[in-house]
């Protein structure tokens, strides 16, 4: 089985995410105005995606084209996929 590939660039991304949602924290902690807190959780909920768009690019890419060598291997991460995408 091949290595899993490394995800460290999307480590900044979730550090900034990190400081946001300890932002939103402080918001309310602050009692800050509904609005202001809801568009901060909606700019880190939209960071979020975009790490795990790039996350799932990269294990398709890597994961899923390598297991394609093998039948048994390609029909789990079909599997997996399958289950990811019902939660």
């Amino acid at each position: 089985m091949k290595n899993h590939p490394s995800h460290n660039k999307q480590l900044t991304s979730l550090k900034r995410i990190e400081g946001q949602v300890r932002g939103i924290i402080n918001m309310i902690n602050e009692g800050k105005y509904c609005i202001d807190i809801l568009n901060q959780i909606k700019a880190a909920k939209s960071a979020l995606v975009s790490v795990e768009s790039e996350v799932l690019k990269k294990h398709i890419e890597s994961c899923v084209k390598n297991s394609l060598e093998n039948k048994n291997a390609a029909d789990v991460k079909v599997r997996e996929l399958l289950k990811l995408i019902n939660k």
